[in-house]
């Protein structure tokens, strides 16, 4: 398996937090625990819903259902479920490349990675083929988002975290950054741009083993990539050229067990946003207090929603 730092050193300020926080509850549940034990015997007491967070629960649950039957491929929050499988993956990256060959070991969704000053950016899918080849694929709907300094920014930051120090620059992976775009992002009426670097005076590529791949999902003519792009447009699995990504957009779509993963999926992201906001809150409010100490961290935490200790961490992560 090839040595990919990139699985295993990441973190985000927000699972550095939530982290702490449930070593925080789980000391406090085991404090509880210790105080009522009656007869050796310890009764603990669920939490319950009130009538209005039932309510609530059962619309979230009901647009999320509805939200899912209109998803396609070219929807990131669904096409990161459908990729994060491995067989997936493959069969994408096969076309795309034009190599029946390809043989994918991994394949990692949502996945978190910081540069040298901390900044992070998530990928939609992370793969690692036989070869240690690494891929980067994203899906975007806004043109914006797929701005050229964006595919560079992303190659870059894969060669700075899939290196360990003392590692020889001759070891880096070959990389590819892969853009699937719902509009002609280049302009050139093209299918498929391959951007790699050349030797200006010699028209030679220079191999340096970083490549940028643009897919332009309009274009979709009988060639096999042609047929995928038609496959991310689609809304129902039976209107699908390719059996592999059908069977698994059913799967999200019309299994029980697969509708509840989505489901649930779509509830932890509207959790994280607002957690990602709090967070933003709190670090605004930090700013604040470098010139108003009368701030404290308990009214940070009380408009944040984010605990004092929360706070306190997230503050030290700041100024670290």
């Amino acid at each position: 398996m090839p040595n990919l730092s990139v699985y295993n050193k990441v973190q985000t300020i927000s699972k550095a937090l939530g982290r702490e926080r449930n070593l925080m509850s789980e000391n406090k549940q085991q404090n509880a625990l210790k105080g009522s034990q009656t007869d050796g015997k310890m009764k603990m007491k669920a939490c319950e819903k009130t009538p209005s967070q039932n309510l609530n629960f059962e619309k979230s649950h009901k647009e999320d259902l509805k939200r899912l039957q209109n998803f396609r491929l070219l929807d990131d929050d669904f096409m990161t479920k459908v990729f994060e499988d491995e067989k997936c993956a493959e069969f994408l990256l096969q076309i795309i490349l034009e190599r029946d060959d390809l043989i994918v070991v991994r394949s990692t969704s949502q996945y978190s990675i910081k540069n040298l000053q901390g900044r992070s950016v998530r990928l939609d899918i992370l793969a690692v083929d036989r070869e240690k080849h690494v891929y980067n694929i994203e899906v975007q709907r806004s043109d914006k988002g797929a701005g050229v300094k964006r595919a560079r920014y992303n190659s870059s930051i894969l060669d700075a975290n899939l290196t360990q120090p003392g590692d020889q620059y001759e070891n880096l992976n070959e990389t590819y950054v892969i853009f699937i775009t719902e509009n002609d992002a280049l302009k050139r009426k093209l299918p498929i741009y391959h951007i790699d670097r050349v030797i200006r005076e010699t028209g030679e590529v220079f191999e340096d083993e970083s490549h940028i791949i643009y897919v332009n999902s309009k274009i979709q003519d009988d060639t096999a990539l042609g047929k995928l792009m038609h496959d991310f447009s689609c809304k129902k699995a039976e209107n699908m050229y390719y059996k592999v990504l059908a069977d698994r957009v059913h799967y999200f779509k019309e299994d029980e067990e697969g509708v509840a993963i989505m489901c649930r999926a779509m509830e932890e992201m509207r959790n994280e946003a607002v957690r990602k906001r709090n967070i933003e809150i709190a670090m605004d409010m930090l700013e604040i207090r470098k010139n108003n100490e009368k701030l404290t961290y308990e009214d940070i935490a009380k408009t944040s929603r984010l605990t004092a200790d929360e706070v306190i961490q997230l503050d030290k992560q700041i100024n670290a």
